[in-house]
């Protein structure tokens, strides 16, 4: 397997190389140069590592680097459980929240750190992981990374516009990894990374890198966990189910969509947004336009332009095969409120402000509960108390290793949106 530039065609490179590189030269994204498919799986009862070497596998070329350690690095992704659990109505829950962030990119970030770690073990000068997060992305980077040999990390992140233990979160690392705080939105975050790896300034001074979605590295062990729930859900159900995933940047359900293309039992996949509307938009007009960012309770959603659109409009190019492969809701804050508020009766479920974008998707879907559902629950409610609480009634039990990693938050510079002024922080310093 090969991966292209999604702007051009013009030199394939291995699955290592564009993990490493994170973004190609000429600006795009990196997509495998066809989208595999299989014909045969494992058990629904083989571990996760095991399914995931085995959906892994087509993606890796026979010569990549990481073609031998692949079960390794599978084992070493999934250090805790993924359940999906049965609430009732034809709906299960995938919890993606159980590792060591409480967030799904979790398995994404462990998979990438473990991989840039042994192919840069030996190299001269360290690895410059740069990363934009509009939350869970910059913790679940960060405690993969820390403290990972000859790879350095920089987190950049919205100042005020994350929860209060989200930030606590991006702000207890030390060692190899640095946390910046900037003053704008997600997407300031975002260009000032792409503007990183285009200057020839940085890329003559540092080995850059990237962590976030845009690195291919990230969605292809998020893609793993799609195919073993709906083995898991067509062994326990007898039918593969509908999926609804909490979109942002929408690396999360461009995952779904690469895992259906593999042949994994998934039926329809509906994208729950919240009032950003870039997605809904592209899909009702068949044109993609980017917009400005709208801040929202889920704010790990809170995307204007995401960057993973440029690959869902490389492999299903608009109207037509937009429309054909994937779905999309908008979701309003008050929907939010009113789904997390009914979460404890409804399903016996505390939702966090994400997770309700997929249940208000699939109460408008399918009222009458007539479809197989899966949902996937993208982070756990107590990342976000001042939201989840008031609205539940109750307080929501911190996960330990969350409130470990809040208790080393400390003080983190903070800048305006310029690629000069982050120079001055990560390399003048």
């Amino acid at each position: 397997m090969q991966y292209l530039s999604t702007q051009s065609d013009a030199r394939a490179v291995s699955l290592a190389t564009a993990l490493q590189k994170g973004l190609a030269p000429d600006g795009g994204l990196y997509v495998p140069q066809t989208l595999p498919t299989l014909n045969h799986w494992p058990a629904p009862a083989a571990s996760l590592p095991t399914v995931a070497t085995h959906a892994l596998r087509p993606f890796v070329g026979e010569n990549d680097p990481l073609a031998p350690v692949l079960p390794a690095l599978c084992e070493a992704t999934y250090g805790f459980p993924v359940p999906l659990t049965d609430v009732g109505r034809r709906t299960a829950v995938l919890e993606l929240y159980h590792g060591p962030t409480a967030a799904f990119k979790d398995v994404g970030a462990r998979f990438l750190a473990d991989s840039l770690s042994r192919l840069n073990a030996s190299a001269d000068q360290p690895l410059t992981i740069l990363v934009a997060t509009s939350g869970d992305t910059g913790a679940a980077v960060a405690a993969a990374f820390h403290r990972k040999p000859n790879v350095e990390v920089v987190v950049l992140y919205p100042k005020g516009r994350v929860s209060a233990r989200q930030e606590k979160q991006l702000t207890g690392w030390d060692a190899n990894v640095q946390t910046v705080a900037v003053r704008g939105v997600f997407d300031d975050c975002q260009r000032l990374v792409k503007a990183a790896f285009q200057s020839e300034r940085w890329n003559g001074r540092l080995r850059l890198s990237s962590a976030n979605s845009i690195n291919i590295g990230r969605l292809l062990p998020q893609m793993t966990y799609y195919v073993a729930a709906g083995l898991r859900y067509r062994a326990r159900h007898g039918v593969a189910p509908n999926v609804i995933v909490p979109s942002g940047n929408l690396g999360n359900g461009l995952a779904a969509l690469y895992a259906r293309a593999l042949g994994a039992p998934l039926q329809r996949i509906v994208l729950a947004t919240n009032a950003n509307r870039a997605v809904v938009h592209a899909l009702e007009h068949g044109a993609y336009t980017a917009f400005d960012t709208v801040e929202t309770l889920a704010t790990a959603m809170d995307v204007g332009d995401p960057s993973n659109m440029e690959r869902l409009l490389h492999h299903w190019p608009p109207p037509d095969a937009l429309r054909q492969a994937v779905e999309a809701v908008r979701v309003p804050d008050d929907a939010l409120r009113e789904h997390m508020r009914r979460g404890p009766d409804a399903w016996d479920t505390v939702w966090d402000p994400h997770t309700a974008a997929a249940v208000a998707a699939r109460e408008r879907l399918d009222p009458d509960d007539n479809h197989p559902w899966m949902l996937v629950a993208t982070a756990h409610p107590a990342k976000f108390p001042d939201v989840v609480e008031p609205l539940v009634g109750a307080t929501v039990p911190v996960p330990e290793a969350l409130a470990e990693v809040m208790a080393r938050s400390h003080a983190v510079p903070t800048i305006d949106p310029t690629l000069d002024a982050l120079w001055d922080v990560v390399v003048s310093e």
